[in-house]
């Protein structure tokens, strides 16, 4: 029966100190390049007086949470932002080693609140490995260019100059072949074939066959 009356008045504290605070949302997420500045909000709402401590969670193999140490760097602040009190942490210049997971600790008389929390990344950006000027990076620019046009345009030029060639040894090929063909002709055996002709077209269509004969014979010992 005490431990069922202990457990109620533990849980009618609780929502007394949630009644009494009001925590807005946080924001998640926060990246920073190194160097530069980083604000941390926490806002609430409360009828009481309120203290705001920063604590950091970091990550190592176990969560460990310390209270945030300030300094010239790293300072905190009591500030309103849309009629609603806020805690302001700010790392100015922030470092590498600032990156975490930042929680507002809210104090009160009779209760202690943690915000939502939010985790700042600091980062380094890329140096650059080539420092160029706009004008070189210019004429780079038209090299490329160039080259671009040149890989395009070389393979059609050599097609064409590879089918202009073709196109020439093909009609060498055509002009051989006709010579070839009239070094095999022989001009005794035309001229003898051209007399045959005439001789059959001057004795008309119509003949004897004696007279055949008789020019069949001529005709064989015309030859030689």
């Amino acid at each position: 029966m005490g431990r069922i009356t202990n457990l109620l008045l533990c849980s009618f504290v609780v929502g007394i100190a949630q009644t009494t605070v009001v925590l807005e949302a946080d924001r998640p997420f926060l990246k920073v390049q190194v160097q530069h500045t980083a604000d941390l909000q926490c806002c609430y709402t409360s009828k009481n007086s309120v203290t705001v401590h920063w604590i950091k969670q970091v990550g190592n193999k176990t969560l460990s949470t310390h209270a945030v140490a300030l300094s010239q760097r790293v300072t905190v602040e009591s500030i309103t932002v849309s009629g609603k009190p806020c805690g302001s942490l700010t790392f100015d210049p922030v470092q590498l080693n600032d990156t975490g997971f930042y929680q507002c600790l809210l104090k009160g008389n009779d209760f202690n609140r943690v915000s939502h929390g939010t985790y700042l990344q600091v980062y380094q950006p890329m140096k650059k490995t080539l420092n160029l000027s706009e004008s070189t990076k210019n004429r780079i620019l038209t090299a490329e260019g160039v080259l671009l046009l040149l890989c395009v345009l070389m393979p059609s030029v050599t097609l064409l100059f590879k089918s202009k060639r073709l196109h020439e040894l093909e009609k060498k090929k055509a002009k051989k072949e006709e010579e070839n063909i009239y070094q095999g002709l022989n001009l005794d055996d035309c001229s003898s074939a051209y007399d045959q002709i005439e001789r059959s077209q001057a004795h008309g269509q119509y003949q004897d066959v004696g007279n055949i004969k008789d020019e069949e014979e001529q005709i064989q010992l015309e030859k030689p």
